[in-house]
């Protein structure tokens, strides 16, 4: 059967357990003639292609990783929709002209909250909600006093107070599901620990990872494997003996995502290999090349982290300038003589 969104689970849900070997498989491997496509030639071209041993099996998860792959990507719908209602959130203070968010680094903290439930009931006056601040904030009170002073009308306050209720609810919902997940995550704690080893990735991304690809790395035969299954490698686009521009492709945007996240937060933790492999490439091919390419060395780390069992061992900051020290040395000795400087090296 073709694996096409989401309409294969049922059916899947039917046969599996029975004696039979299930096969889904990937409508890109077997394209029709174009204007020669029906669901019933669809058919008999499946089966000629299956008696001719041309299809390759999709990766099906076991029903315990497909439950947590629910309650996991559920949990990532509710924090995007929490980021949206922040924003929401944002939008009615600029329209009561009230520019909280220019002088509190985030809208999330508990000062925030307490000016804004303050504001829900009825107060107004700027030095009376600054000094709700704490820690760090309330050494900004002039600029919050400047930042307080607005017109709040009556269906701006209900508008706050309908989304600060909806933030609660999705608050405790996360909370919810994080104990969920984490209880039937108990099993793999040491898994879990040895991805978080890995710069950028936290207790929530490990928990992402682990529910997207699984603990058994059998499934995969390399390391390369995987990343060509999630999509997080160039494409094979050769006409000619030229390379063309080999695009990634459209693999599991969940564990796409998730990755990502962890790269960008790799690319800011200093003295290490994945910062300085960032950093090297963000300069030549900008910060989405560069964070897609350390996204691949995540998963690439994570899959021999899973199957050898070990803990990461960071190569450091200097590997890559360690790997050709000669070559790094001339060019920064070209630069300075460039610059009218005379250059003795000694070691």
């Amino acid at each position: 059967m073709e694996s096409t969104g989401v309409y294969w689970k049922p059916i899947y849900n039917l046969l599996e357990g029975d004696e039979l070997d299930l096969w889904w498989v990937n409508a890109r491997d077997f394209r029709a003639v174009p204007g020669r496509k029906t669901d019933v030639q669809d058919s008999h071209w499946l089966c000629d292609l299956m008696r001719h041993g041309l299809l390759r099996r999709s990766f099906v998860p076991p029903k315990g990783q497909r439950e947590l792959r629910e309650l996991v990507r559920y949990r990532r719908s509710l924090i995007e929709e929490r980021a949206r209602e922040f924003n929401r959130l944002e939008k009615v203070l600029e329209g009561a002209n009230i520019k909280l968010g220019a002088v509190a680094s985030k809208l999330t903290g508990k000062s925030v909250r307490l000016m804004l439930g303050a504001m829900v009931n009825g107060e107004s006056d700027p030095e009376t909600l600054a000094d709700l601040a704490k820690g760090r904030l309330r050494n900004k009170h002039d600029a919050l006093v400047q930042a307080l002073q607005g017109l709040m009308g009556a269906h701006q306050r209900f508008l706050l107070q309908e989304q600060l209720g909806h933030l609660a609810d999705l608050d405790a919902r996360i909370l919810r599901l994080d104990l969920e997940i984490g209880e039937r995550l108990r099993s793999f704690e040491a898994d879990l620990e040895r991805l978080q080893t890995i710069p950028g990735v936290g207790p929530r991304v490990s928990q992402e990872l682990l529910a997207e690809i699984g603990w058994d790395m059998s499934r995969f035969p390399s390391a390369q494997h995987l990343a060509s299954w999630a999509k997080l490698c160039p494409g094979n686009n050769t006409s000619a003996g030229k390379r063309k521009h080999g695009r990634t492709g459209h693999g599991n945007r969940y564990l796409r995502t998730a990755l990502t996240e962890a790269a960008h937060a790799a690319g800011r933790k200093k003295d290490t290999y994945l910062q300085a492999q960032y950093q090297r490439l963000a300069s030549r091919r900008g910060q989405k090349r560069a964070a897609i390419a350390v996204a691949h060395s995540i998963l690439t780390i994570a899959y021999h982290l899973l199957s050898r069992k070990t803990e990461y061992q960071d190569l450091g900051a200097n590997y890559f300038d360690e790997r050709k020290e000669q070559t790094v040395v001339r060019r920064l000795q070209r630069r300075l003589e460039k610059l009218g400087y005379q250059v003795e090296l000694a070691k």
